[in-house]
């Protein structure tokens, strides 16, 4: 059982409103750093104010989020559950001494793959290499009960080592989960478990013939074709194995319907309850239409209590047609979304201005939803990393005629701003006082309004021309998306008319935004990057895409200027006004892209611009970095959720707040771990 803490402590968000919180003491939100990782917790306030049936609905909502995990990590890679399973095997029952440096060295490699639902970094993609040997390895393989070790029928220890040795030490096997070099073949180099015995080519052709055929017998093609299940090549013969009950995945997903039936006696509304009902369906059938009917009817749904749930996010796949499972429970922070309800409101105003062409414009904007969440459960690739915002459907055509909903996640947020205080970065990359207390003072409202904005408006805004689709773009969609809506939220932010509906004070919170982002994309985001690497992460693919694109512009007129100062590189904006000018045109330029489905367009803008790093700076900036000592990834501890039951029925759910990531990992894997090992 994992231990929890109980709180009781208040604070004041930037806004200065009054959260409480249940602590004796101040909450601790890092709780433990490792290799380029650190550990967070976050708080849900607001918990104990909702009705018991609100609390029963998230304790259901949230059991869903947990039974999914396995599902992500077989996602990621074929053999991550055997690894996993086999690794965890050891840290229990391994006989020999656990205090010298090499079972430390074990202890972080597991730590790991743990942060990143798998043996492959969660942001460069690339295989993580162990810090100790194989000889090592194989010590803590034969000290541990064979028994306990996830061996098939009739393998010897010797020939399992052998297997295991090889998935986890040889670097020519599976090097990356998620190769985007548009000079190789995506699906034969990309670890990801998306496709099996086919490659890029036949990919391509059994979609393309697959929507013929539908266009032929009159089917609807506005499905997203392709988006759970797994393309393989069994006896010669191509084909789809859906991620459905009775499906691939199966035995997780029976248990999360399960969940969600739970779910179905306690939904909020009637909107609620049908949402919940096409989930549940979906699930059974594995029916892309009416996944399509669930994004619909959840869309409708505005109750408090809300979730995210099911294969949604195509960032994993090389091809941008397969999703990653997810989910995140939360409920709307009722005052904070004012600033939300604000800007949805208000969508066809910022559609109407957008320096996009005016025929890639919506005419009219529908249903677009916002609001500011509190967490209160992540699973599967939500956790332990997560967004710190989401819109959602992702399906164009659903978002044109029925709206989107757009969250930012406000307790989420606050424990980053908690964490990063005082660490001594921003006084490490920023050129001027100025910069820092600007920073200081409106950072925190800056990020929130750039995530409103990017959610609740870029992604939302815009039209594709007739006949065009997302998958488009290919490889390149994802970075491009998220620049698109970066764009969006950048150009607004310095727009008076912020101002004029009350968001921000002054436009000095888009010059803290201004300042951060371009250093950020010019700079400071490489120290995500090892030595020697291009950027691979699709957000990080966009930031350095805008950055650049607009340095190379403006670098004449010092607009934004490079400069050394004490034999450090800063980035220092001269001209506010100019680069918020350069932000709309690449918009214009981007939104063009996107519209017409123009892959050449986007393959130029993301590789000149996006991948590749300066050497140099990139060196300088490391050891800069280095000398903070701060982990550059942050992950979460999820709280705990437990039934109260008096006379046999639930009385209240009580929550608690961990801050043992092991413990936490290892009580997932023990109680929430559906699927086998192979």
């Amino acid at each position: 059982m994992i231990m929890a803490i109980a709180f009781s402590v208040s604070y004041c968000t930037p806004g200065g409103k009054k959260k409480e919180k249940n602590n004796e003491k101040e909450f601790k939100v890092l709780t433990e750093q490792f290799a380029d990782s650190k550990i967070l917790r976050y708080q849900v306030p607001g918990f104990d104010s909702l009705s018991l049936r609100q609390k029963k609905l998230i304790y259901y909502l949230s059991q869903a989020a947990l039974c999914g995990r396995d599902i992500t990590w077989d996602q990621n890679y074929k053999f991550n559950l055997l690894i996993r399973k086999t690794l965890e095997a050891i840290y229990h029952g391994y006989s020999g001494d656990k205090k010298t440096e090499d079972f430390k060295k074990f202890e972080v490699y597991l730590k790991r793959i743990w942060f990143c639902n798998g043996i492959h970094h969660h942001y460069s993609t690339d295989k993580l290499i162990p810090g100790f040997s194989p000889v090592y390895f194989k010590t803590l393989v034969q000290g541990t009960k064979k028994e306990d070790l996830p061996m098939k029928n009739g393998q010897s220890l010797e020939q399992f080592l052998t297997e295991l040795t090889r998935l986890i030490f040889d670097t020519s096997v599976a090097p990356k989960r998620l190769n985007l070099d548009p000079s190789q073949d995506l699906v034969l180099t990309s670890g990801a478990n998306f496709y099996e015995g086919v490659n890029q080519q036949e990919v391509e052709k059994y979609y393309t013939d697959l929507k013929k055929a539908d266009a032929k017998l009159k089917k609807d093609q506005k499905v997203s074709y392709g988006l759970n299940s797994k393309l393989i090549r069994e006896n010669g013969k191509i084909s789809e194995q859906t991620w459905k009950v009775g499906g691939l995945y199966s035995q997780a997903i029976v248990q999360i319907v399960s969940w969600l039936e739970k779910a179905l006696t306690v939904a909020e509304s009637p909107e609620q309850k049908t949402s919940i009902e096409k989930l549940i369906s979906y699930y059974k059938t594995g029916d892309l239409a009416t996944w399509d009917e669930y994004n619909i009817a959840w869309v409708k749904d505005d109750s408090r209590v809300d979730f995210v749930n099911g294969f949604i996010e195509v960032y994993g796949d090389p091809m941008a047609m397969k999703a990653t499972w997810e989910s995140v429970v939360n409920f709307k922070d009722i005052e904070a979304t004012k600033r939300t309800q604000i800007l949805s409101t208000n969508a066809q105003y910022f559609e109407d201005h957008s320096p996009v062409a005016p025929k890639y414009r919506k005419k009219k904007v529908k249903g677009v939803s916002a609001k500011v969440i509190t967490v209160a459960q992540l699973g599967g690739d939500c956790y332990p990393t997560t967004p710190i915002g989401i819109n959602l459907p992702n399906a164009n055509w659903i978002r044109k005629e029925y709206g989107s909903k757009s969250v930012t996640m406000d307790n989420i947020t606050y424990a980053y701003n908690q964490a990063s205080l005082g660490n001594g970065f921003l006084e490490e990359f920023a050129y001027s006082q100025e910069e820092i207390d600007r920073e200081k003072k409106y950072g925190h409202l800056a990020g929130n309004l750039t995530t409103d904005l990017h959610e609740c408006l870029g992604h939302g805004s815009g039209q594709l021309k007739p006949g065009i689709t997302g998958e488009a773009l290919k490889n390149y969609h994802s970075a491009i998306e998220e620049a698109r809506a970066d764009l969006f939220a950048l150009y607004y932010l310095d727009d008076p008319v912020m101002i004029q509906y009350g968001l921000i004070p002054d436009l000095e919170v888009a010059k803290a935004e201004y300042d951060s982002y371009m250093r950020n994309g010019l700079m400071t985001q490489l120290v995500r990057i090892q030595p020697g690497k291009n950027i691979e992460q699709a957000h990080m693919r966009d930031r350095a895409l805008i950055a650049h694109w607009i340095y190379e512009k403006v670098r004449k007129d010092k607009t934004v200027e490079k400069v050394m100062k004490n034999g450090k590189t800063y980035f220092r904006i001269n001209d506010y006004d100019k680069l918020r000018e350069k932000f709309g045109e690449l918009l214009n330029i981007i939104q063009r892209i996107t519209s017409e489905g123009d892959y050449q367009a986007a393959k130029e803008l993301v590789e000149n611009y996006g991948v590749r790093v300066d050497p140099e700076l990139h060196k300088e900036v490391l050891a800069r970095y280095s000398k903070l000592n701060i982990a550059p990834y942050s992950g979460f501890i999820n709280p705990v959720f437990t039934q109260v039951i008096k006379t046999d029925t639930i009385a209240d759910i009580m929550i608690s707040y961990p801050d043992d990531y092991s413990g936490q990992m290892l009580f997932y894997s023990k109680n929430y771990s559906f699927l086998p090992a192979r």
